[in-house]
């Protein structure tokens, strides 16, 4: 995980993901760099998120606390790094960074977003998909198939921040946020 520092402030901190019904970048972005590919074989790079537990949770104004069941995963949702499928030489040569992934709690999404409940916990995760198989389906459990997760790129799904260490960080950190400095 390229911006290890900043992942591991905010996970401290719960982190949390705004989702919205157009779509909302997730900040931070998920940015790896990649290593011990096979330079020649190209490869296809996919994102999904996937449920933490089986909890819905809520904010008590302090910290986040399990409140019910969870509401079923929408599942088949990926994002797939629009460079795909490219060498493995390609991949490892600098940050792979899946800024423009987008997240929305709009289940009839038509943008192939990837859906999540608000108030859930999720756990992004990384698939290193070999591109040989010329198929149309991208199986994520196939035999070949690497799939990496980092602890503390681990989110809650909000509609709104709910924790306000949360909402100061993403002012903090985010270049886009200069407006709500001033």
């Amino acid at each position: 995980l390229d911006n290890n520092s900043m992942w591991n402030e905010f996970y401290h901190h719960n982190t949390e993901m705004v989702l919205s019904k157009q779509g909302r970048r997730m900040f931070p972005s998920c940015r790896y760099w990649i290593t011990g590919l096979n330079a020649s074989q190209r490869y296809i790079l996919v994102m999904d998120m996937s449920p933490v537990d089986n909890h819905r949770y809520k904010w008590n104004g302090r910290w986040w606390e399990p409140s019910g069941k969870a509401e079923p995963h929408v599942l088949g949702r990926v994002f797939i790094h629009p460079e795909s499928p490219s060498t493995g030489q390609y991949w490892m040569h600098r940050p792979v960074s899946f800024y423009k992934l987008k997240l929305t709690n709009n289940t009839f999404d038509q943008e192939g977003h990837i859906i999540l409940h608000s108030m859930h916990r999720y756990l992004p995760r990384l698939h290193l998909v070999p591109a040989d198989k010329a198929t149309e389906v991208i199986q994520l459990n196939g035999p070949d198939v690497h799939t990496f997760t980092f602890p503390q790129t681990e989110f809650f799904a909000v509609t709104a921040y709910q924790n306000i260490q949360i909402t100061q960080l993403k002012i903090d950190y985010n270049p886009f946020a200069k407006g709500f400095r001033d």
